[in-house]
């Protein structure tokens, strides 16, 4: 059954449209807000498109303002979809630190209260919310592509590596790379998952690249500046990558911090790799 959805905004950019819209998410149990931009090209037809996962604070809009994917998605013929990074509502749980609770679901299914009733983000990014984009947006969900920045960078990669068959092509920007062994990850997944560090496995892009790898190429872009290099742990996943001769890129950017202003920097390189690969 399609699912409904309301329009909060549309605005023309770059020949294409700009997107907000709410819906009533069954895995959550919660409204959930999301973006999309559609190319000029969904005019005449279904295009392939671009999942964006955003960091940690970030709502929907973060991306959608400041990361200049629409023009890159224009010239490409892409959709690009930035989702809310948690639920949200008065009947959420919360916690009073930015890197846990709303704004920061970390894409796992929480098993744990607080957080179990509406902390369902790998369901709603994997499964549910794909649904209501296809059957409502003219995206071909057989030509789709995931990219995230931070947390959003973990997420792309977890999830691809978990869903190749889904995801054609992958890449991230400054990923939260080894979160069991970062207190940006041990934190969370210990709240979300529990203590059963068997569990947090499946989170954990250097494990999972340890023990299975992406079967395509995967571009990772990560600034040398970022000022939180010790939490994000890129050496980790880099040397994973390594020994598992893991085709693709694994880039460090002079100078380069974590904000958007990186990630800006960077978008074009990431767009174009997604559509050479989604085409």
């Amino acid at each position: 059954m399609t699912q409904s959805f309301e329009t909060i905004s549309e605005n023309r950019s770059f020949g294409g449209t700009q997107g907000v819209y709410r819906h009533k998410s069954q895995a959550t149990g919660t409204d959930m807000t999301f973006a999309v931009y559609l190319p000029e090209a969904a005019q005449h037809g279904r295009v392939p498109v671009l999942w964006y996962l955003s960091g940690l604070t970030c709502t929907h809009e973060n991306a959608m303002t400041k990361a200049a994917a629409q023009e890159w998605c224009a010239e490409t013929g892409l959709a690009i979809i930035f989702p809310d990074t948690s639920p949200r509502g008065d009947d959420v749980a919360d916690d009073e630190a930015y890197d846990l609770g709303k704004g920061a679901g970390f894409y796992v299914n929480a098993t744990q209260d607080p957080w179990k009733p509406h902390y369902q983000m790998w369901q709603y990014i994997v499964h549910e919310l794909p649904e209501l984009v296809s059957d409502n947006f003219a995206i071909d969900r057989e030509a789709m592509g995931i990219s995230g920045h931070s947390m959003g960078g973990h997420g792309a990669l977890t999830i691809a590596m978990t869903h190749p068959e889904r995801y054609r092509s992958v890449s991230a920007f400054s990923p939260i790379a080894n979160p069991t062994e970062s207190d940006w990850g041990r934190k969370q997944l210990g709240a979300y998952l529990g203590d059963d560090r068997e569990a947090w496995k499946a989170h954990d892009s250097t494990l999972l690249m340890r023990e299975r790898g992406y079967p395509g190429e995967i571009l990772i872009d990560q600034g040398s500046s970022d000022q939180f290099l010790d939490l994000l742990k890129p050496e980790a996943l880099a040397h994973a990558m390594m020994e598992r001769r893991q085709p693709g890129q694994f880039r460090m950017q002079p100078g380069y911090d974590h904000s958007y202003f990186f990630v800006q920097s960077f978008m074009g390189d990431h767009v174009m790799w997604h559509a050479e690969r989604l085409a």
